[in-house]
């Protein structure tokens, strides 16, 4: 069996939390792995937000035990999550499983450019926190034969789709940061550049909001056929 050994105790802990979170959306939460060297990415897909989430992680050392190259596969993201020793900075790489759809079609791996227009991180959060603040209180609005599935759904789509000043980036992206433990308050606050901010690239039909806890990525809306995508 595949062994990975991880940087550090801190890599094998935000590791587990990273998976944790995606379990917490979807409990049959599968991941794509690729790793070459000592660098891990980890690709899931939480269902709520329709996003792509990456997750790197830095490996002490290739693998062990019959790849000592590359990696590449699909896995039970709860099984991988069992398999974390953080005392060790271990993870055992468990049997590939039939991947879903997304787990076929990634971001592109090169071409990135910078966007600009982002807000600072503290906007973003208040902009995550006022969008829920309205979910809740027009759906606490609604009558009860009113709050069908349906009409949650559309209100949700309305506020959630809403771009980021002129990014063209949908708040749930930003609140999929956010819940996924990407979007962090700086480490030293008044410090002057924060070293933590998160920043937007674009690559073909693909915007990515990256920080250094981790990345979201998404097709730009109206994107027709498949764009910039890398079928792998």
């Amino acid at each position: 069996m595949t062994v990975l050994h991880l940087a550090d105790e801190g890599e094998a802990a935000d590791l587990a939390a990273f998976l944790s979170r995606l379990l917490h959306y979807d409990r049959s939460a599968a991941v794509r792995l690729q790793a070459a060297g000592t660098a891990l990415a980890v690709f899931g897909r939480p269902p709520s937000f329709e996003v792509l989430a990456v997750r790197a992680v830095r490996l002490a050392k290739p693998y062990e035990h019959g790849l000592d190259a590359t990696l590449d596969a699909t896995v039970s993201a709860g099984e991988l999550l069992e398999s974390v020793d953080e005392r060790a900075a271990t993870a055992r790489v468990p049997g590939a499983v039939t991947g879903p759809p997304w787990a076929g079609v990634l971001p592109p791996r090169g071409g990135w450019r910078a966007e600009t227009g982002l807000p600072a991180p503290d906007a973003l959060r208040a902009l995550v926190a006022a969008a829920v603040a309205e979910f809740r209180a027009r759906t606490a609005e609604l009558a009860a034969e009113d709050r069908t599935r349906a009409e949650l759904d559309r209100i949700g789509r309305e506020i959630w789709s809403r771009t980021v000043g002129g990014t063209g980036l949908p708040v749930r992206a930003v609140h999929a940061a956010q819940s996924l433990g990407f979007l962090r308050p700086s480490a030293a606050p008044g410090s002057g550049e924060d070293t933590d901010a998160p920043r937007l690239f674009s690559s073909g039909a693909w915007l990515r909001l990256r920080t250094p806890f981790g990345s979201v990525a998404l097709r730009r809306a109206g994107a027709g056929g498949l764009g910039g995508l890398s079928v792998r």
